[in-house]
């Protein structure tokens, strides 16, 4: 077997870029937006086109239809591998090739499907969130060639934007097809384009609606009011009763952890304010590092309220309303500990008494790398081959529940969350984008740290 040493691999790296750059950019123009239709000849082409571009880097890939828990047809997802030695470590590479939808084309600085550079920045739906994932694993694959040192085993998702209905039946089904002593999860990020990290944590997430109810049936706010709040209020004096005032929540049994591995550098608030677009009078809510209070912490989002339209209102008091809250977990915490801890809490401090009604949904773990593994180290060493710098590890805000799920079925497997985003990416909004500069450094490291795996 050929061997390539570290300036080869960046050499070939370098030299290969082009293709996967153009590559990139005709992954954006396939417009494969699940929610118009996981199951969708759109869907069905974006996996084809991923199944092609994963051959021509010496995979065996192949699409696979999978299929819904209640038996209906499900994402188009794509499968592949290559094997080089029994005796060699298997590696599990995951991306999605599914994106989000694009409401308002409009609102866009360049056309959302058509690939724009503009300076350093790539523009465009998908071209980081997981374009750039699919992008990292076929220039790394491209760069060590016939050198590869370990086994491949390939997972490109088409439902990750949709919550991945099918996701653990699909690998339950294909168990042999995912069986991996490393995984490998290219859909997170990074701490600056020109700063590498490894995703150290993942909060877990559950949702709940509440229903609120003062009344069988509306009045006239003229007679009744005053001694009877109206339901929108009452809601209001709930959620703001699980907060004190420096704004952390005060639920019993819902559980805080600091930042894992330790905290190696606080984000900038000024930076998280330009970023998150917080207006200039906002007061940062909750205590401790801005780290942990985004990455490891819990927090609450109420994401929908059933109201009556302010054009469409007149003078009664509302009898019952229902908003609908996430909440998102520390990385350690089964949320469905969490449901209970803040369902209890709720019902207890119904307002003056009114109804409170809790209606548990969906709920996904959150996840925690041990930072002290070999496998960590590799990857780090990599990064810091790759960048020229040292990394700096960072936990998420968000939920990916399909990682602990992966941990659950493959125990043995060591997961690293890796990827292309970074804080001005804007996945899942207007004007997506990727650090060309970046996403050419993460094609190294990871070249770099499959070379490193398989010693």
């Amino acid at each position: 077997m050929t061997s390539f040493n570290a300036d080869d691999i960046r050499q070939r790296v370098h030299a290969d870029f082009p293709r996967v750059v153009d590559m990139l950019t005709r992954k954006i123009a396939l417009r494969s937006v699940s929610s118009q239709g996981i199951d969708g000849a759109h869907m069905r082409r974006s996996a084809d086109f991923v199944a092609d571009e994963l051959r021509g880097v010496g995979i065996d890939a192949r699409v696979v239809q999978s299929t819904n828990p209640d038996g209906t047809a499900g994402a188009w997802e794509v499968v592949g591998s290559r094997m080089v030695d029994p005796q060699a470590p298997t590696v599990l590479l995951y991306a999605h090739h599914d994106v989000q939808p694009v409401p308002d084309a409009g609102a866009w600085d360049t056309e959302p499907f058509v690939a724009t550079t503009v300076g350093d920045r790539l523009y465009g739906r998908g071209s980081c969130d997981d374009g750039g994932g699919i992008a990292i694993h076929s220039g790394a694959l491209h760069a060590l060639g016939d050198a590869l040192p370990v086994n491949v085993k390939v997972f490109i998702e088409g439902e990750e934007e949709m919550g991945s209905p099918s996701f653990i039946p699909f690998i339950e089904a294909h168990r042999e097809e995912f069986a991996s002593d490393i995984i490998i999860v290219a859909d997170s990020g990074n701490w600056a384009p020109d700063v590498p990290s490894l995703t150290t944590s993942l909060r877990g997430n559950t949702t709940m609606d509440v229903s609120v109810r003062v009344l069988r049936h509306p009045v006239h706010s003229g007679q009744y009011g005053g001694p009877v709040l109206d339901a929108h209020t009452l809601a209001a004096m709930l959620i703001a009763s699980m907060y004190d005032d420096r704004g952390d929540l005060v639920i019993p049994g819902l559980l805080a952890q600091e930042p894992v591995g330790g905290l190696q550098r606080d984000l900038d608030e000024a930076s998280v304010r330009r970023d998150a677009a917080v207006v200039d009078s906002y007061r940062m809510a909750g205590t401790g590092s801005l780290a942990s209070r985004l990455w490891t912490k819990p927090s609450a989002t109420v994401i929908g309220v059933d109201g009556t339209p302010v054009d469409d209102s007149f003078n009664v008091i509302a009898d019952t309303t229902r908003f609908r809250l996430s909440v998102r977990t520390a990385p350690g915490q089964r949320p469905e500990e969490a449901q209970r801890a803040v369902s209890d809490f709720l019902v207890a401090h119904a307002p003056h008494g009114a109804q409170v009604q809790v209606t548990a949904l969906d709920n996904g773990m959150g996840w925690a790398m041990d930072p002290d593994t070999e496998v960590a180290k590799d990857a780090l060493a990599a990064l810091r081959e790759a960048y020229g710098v040292d990394p700096v590890n960072k936990g998420e805000g968000g939920s990916i529940p399909f990682i602990p799920e992966l941990q659950r079925l493959f125990p043995a497997a060591q997961v690293l969350a890796t990827g292309p985003e970074d804080p001005i990416s804007n996945a899942h909004s207007l004007n997506e984008s990727v650090s060309l500069s970046g996403l050419r450094n993460d094609v190294l490291a990871e070249a770099l740290l499959l070379r490193s795996l398989g010693r």
